[in-house]
């Protein structure tokens, strides 16, 4: 390692530093064979998930566009993730950080925010429980979180409809898979809140080689990109399976969908634990559950080698509900 005045030069100017370059461990202790789970370990970005990045992208391309100035104020919607990874994004450049979720959502999210400096509204349930969060609870923190920037005049980050959202997947979630893999993917799954995960890395996988398979992981009864009838908008993939088919989604990009039930998502969460020393969340064990459930499903060849993403830490979420135990 190069020396500076005697100083190792690996030190990191800022946690905004910390943000990517996460990496991939291969879930060989879960699934033996055949094929190949290669998991990206999201939960490792300073925020505990795979929003960070998405936050970093959104902030910086406000701040070259002018719509944000040094200092200003900022608000968003979230589920928590993106709160998170925005509250550590301007924690770092000074921005006063004001965030809107849903009761649904787990406490531990809030505290997790404001522990960062971020004012946290959680905002009551229109339909949705705790721990099952549906489109019309999302609406109704919309409309309190818009409130805010009406009265402040606070940018609004808008991750649902934020190209910089898909674009710094498609900057470095794609290409990261793609050089650590040795240019090898065969598939790619994930699940779908904002669409900005699964758009931007198939997006950049693809380009590298058309042959990739890419497929959306959709809570079962919530299945509107693969375009079914919503039968169950209550499930515990927080963050995801709104509903609906965002607006930043593109089906060019999308060879299938993949359901998966509560029971499985949390059946594939304890054994990321359990066989491979992860502590992960519901949407991680759904993304697990798609790929095992891809390998064995004929679509693709046995041997293939399929790329997830591990999205957050399990320390973001209450315990798993008794129903599933």
């Amino acid at each position: 390692m190069a020396l500076v005045n005697g100083v190792g030069n690996e030190i990191k100017s800022s946690a905004l530093e910390l943000i990517g370059n996460t990496p991939i461990v291969a879930l060989d202790r879960l699934h033996p064979g055949p094929g190949r789970i290669l998991a990206k370990c999201e939960f490792m970005n300073p925020g505990a998930s795979i929003k960070c990045r998405s936050s970093l992208r959104m902030i910086e391309r406000a701040l070259e566009s002018g719509e944000l100035q040094p200092g200003e104020p900022v608000v968003e919607v979230t589920s928590g993730n993106q709160g998170c990874g925005l509250a550590v994004v301007c924690a770092v450049l000074g921005h006063p950080l004001t965030l809107a979720m849903s009761k649904g959502n787990s406490a531990q999210r809030a505290i997790h925010m404001e522990a960062l400096g971020a004012t946290c509204l959680r905002v009551p349930q229109v339909e949705g429980t705790y721990g099952n969060v549906t489109l019309a609870d999302v609406k109704a923190v919309e409309v309190e979180g818009l409130k805010v920037v009406e009265k402040t005049g606070a940018f609004y980050v808008n991750q649902f409809n934020n190209h910089g959202n898909s674009l710094s997947h498609y900057e470095t979630t794609g290409p990261e898979i793609w050089k650590q893999t040795g240019h090898r993917v065969d598939a790619f799954v994930a699940t779908v809140g904002t669409a900005g995960t699964f758009t931007g890395t198939s997006r950049y996988l693809k380009e590298m080689n058309p042959d990739v398979k890419s497929y959306v992981v959709e809570p079962a009864g919530a299945e509107p990109i693969k375009g079914d009838a919503i039968t169950k908008p209550l499930h515990l993939l927080q963050g995801s399976g709104y509903g609906c088919v965002p607006n930043l989604f593109k089906f060019d990009y999308m060879d299938g969908t993949i359901p998966v039930t509560d029971e499985e998502a949390v059946d594939y969460m304890k054994q990321i634990g359990y066989k491979e020393g992860l502590y992960v969340g519901y949407t991680s064990g759904a993304n697990v559950a798609a790929a095992v459930k891809l390998l064995k499903s004929g679509k693709i060849p046995e041997d293939s080698w399929v790329v997830t993403t591990l999205n957050d830490s399990g320390l973001k979420y209450t315990p798993v509900p008794t129903e599933f135990t």
